[in-house]
This record gives structure tokens, C-alpha cells and sequence, in this order.
């Protein structure tokens, strides 16, 4: 602004000749290139890779996790009526643990949220490795969702049939528009897939080199050979997970840092292309919410100059 005031006046006065206007105008795109790098940056915005948040502690990274799922929340039941949510194994339960003190405990509007899982253990609903009952214990049970909008798989079949089971489910509700229909894929279109980041660089059931990755027909897909016990497990495919309208990807901890780097940062040909790295939402937003331990090799790469 300061420059563009200078020629302004410059040109009022006629103080100028040929030479000084185009110094000045030199000067002043190269000033507006370095303010546009550094906004990028301050808004997280790496290398198309989606918009990173990183936060001091893990405690951070609840708080602001919270305030994204219900605004992610308002927002779709203000646009079609209910809030289609797709959460991973794991930990990611314990960290939406902010969502059960005030202001949402009251101000989120439970009735209108469904509960999908993005990916699962076939293993009984009361076996400590189900992550519906790790949710229903330690959420589920204490906010006011309709038990039957917390869709959970069929336990009592094969992975195989428990996959198509759970697709099939989905598609239903497709049909009833619960959850909507990508506008570019035959895939369903969650509100929200929650996923969190493991240290291989695996997101929902979707390991490295594991054939489960090339799947491109089925909306749920299963293994039997995950190299995290239980060994059994259903998960959402990829072009479901690129098809959603938001994904956010939750990493902490050191252990992750290596895995952040491959997902986010450019690597060379030599790099293995982790799960992280695939997802890429082809009309939708991606988000990634770190911890500063998380993002340790992301600064070391000069993330923020």
C-alpha cells in the first residue's frame, strides 16, 4: 500500500521519469509475491496438501477439534437436515472428548447426527477391540444420539459379508438422502470423515502396499491380514473417503512425525507413497490437525518460512 501511495503521488506531482516508475512497479510485485507466500503459509496451505493447524499440545488440538466437528455439524444440518459423520479407529474418540463439555454438550443438535464407521474390527460389539464399543462407553452414552443413527457393522458374519452389509446399508441410505450422493462419483458424499493418522502413514483400514488400496468399485471393502491385530477388519475404500465434503486427519505425538512428513510434505521418487498421501478429496476440503510433536519434521522442512 505504501509503494502504490508513492507512485500515486509521484505521478500527481509529475516527480517521476521512465526509470523510477518502473523501479517502483518492480518493487511493488515483487512486495505483493512476498506477502502472498507468507499469507499462504500462515493459513497452512502446503503444496495442495490441504490446510494444516498446528497446535502446542494435544490438548489444543481437542479444543479446536471440537469447534470444527460442530461447525462441520451446523452447517449440514442447516444445508439437508442431519449431520452424516465417518469416524476411524483408534483414539479418535478420546480426542472429540471436548464435545461433551459446554457449550455442545447443550448446542449440538444430536438427534440430527448419524455415526458411521470408517473403518472397523469384525469382532463382537462386546470385544475390547470393537471401536463401537470403545465409542458407545466412552461418548455414545453420553450425549443424546438416536441409538440407531450410531450404525455399527454386523458382527456376527464374516468380514467379507460384514463389508457388503455395511455397504449395503449406506446405499440405503444414499436412497433416503440421510447421506448425500457425490455429485462427480457413484460414492456417497459424508459430511465429515474423521481419520486418524497411524505411524506407517495408514488411514482407516488401509494399510501400505496392501491390495485394499486398489479397490475402486466397492464403497466398504475388507482385509483379513491387517498388520494391527485384530487381523479381521471392514473399512471405507478410497474413492469413498476422496468423495467426502470434508476429511480431516488427526495426528500427535512424535511417532507420527515421520508419517506426517510422507503425507504432506514433497517427497522424491525414492519416497514411499504412504495411504495419507492418496487422500485427496476430489471436490471437498482436507484438513490436518497436529500437534507441534507431530509436525516436528514439517518444521525442520521449513514449513512456516
Amino acid at each position: 500500500m505504501l509503494l502504490l501511495k508513492c507512485i500515486y503521488k509521484l505521478v500527481r506531482t509529475h516527480l517521476f521519469n521512465i526509470s523510477q516508475l518502473v523501479c517502483l512497479c518492480a518493487t511493488l510485485l515483487f512486495s505483493l509475491a512476498i506477502e502472498l507466500f507468507q499469507s499462504m503459509a500462515l493459513s497452512g496451505d502446503h503444496k495442495n496438501r490441504g490446510e494444516l493447524r498446528i497446535f502446542d499440545s494435544v490438548d489444543e488440538v481437542k479444543t479446536v477439534l471440537a469447534e470444527y466437528i460442530n461447525q462441520m455439524s451446523d452447517e449440514a444440518v442447516q444445508d439437508h437436515g442431519f449431520f452424516a459423520l465417518a469416524i476411524s479407529g483408534g483414539s479418535l474418540i478420546d480426542l472429540m472428548g471436548k464435545l461433551l463439555q459446554p457449550p455442545y454438550n447443550k448446542t449440538v443438535d444430536w438427534t440430527k447426527w448419524y455415526i458411521f464407521w470408517a473403518d472397523e474390527c469384525v469382532v463382537s460389539k462386546n470385544h475390547e477391540d470393537s471401536s463401537f464399543k470403545h465409542a458407545k462407553e466412552v461418548f455414545l452414552s453420553k450425549v443424546p444420539i438416536v441409538p440407531s443413527h450410531a450404525v455399527s457393522i454386523n458382527d456376527s458374519v464374516s468380514a467379507e459379508e460384514a463389508a457388503d452389509d455395511y455397504e449395503f446399508v449406506i446405499r440405503q441410505l444414499v436412497r433416503t438422502r440421510v447421506v448425500n450422493a457425490s455429485e462427480i462419483s457413484d460414492c456417497p458424499k459424508f459430511d465429515l470423515i474423521l481419520l486418524e493418522l497411524g505411524t506407517d502413514g495408514h488411514v482407516a483400514s488401509l494399510f501400505p502396499n496392501h491390495p485394499a488400496l486398489d479397490e475402486r468399485e466397492e464403497w466398504v471393502t475388507f482385509i483379513t491380514d491387517s498388520p494391527i491385530p485384530p487381523p479381521e477388519r471392514i473399512t471405507f475404500t478410497l474413492p469413498v473417503i476422496n468423495s467426502a465434503s470434508n476429511v480431516a486427519v488427526v495426528a500427535a505425538g512424535e511417532s507420527k512425525a515421520d508419517a506426517v512428513l510422507l503425507a504432506v510434505d514433497e517427497i522424491g521418487p525414492d519416497c514411499p507413497s504412504i495411504p495419507a498421501r492418496m487422500v485427496q478429496p476430489a471436490n471437498g476440503k482436507l484438513v490436518w490437525f497436529l500437534d507441534k510433536l507431530a509436525a516436528t519434521k514439517l518444521e525442520d522442512s521449513d514449513l512456516n518460512n
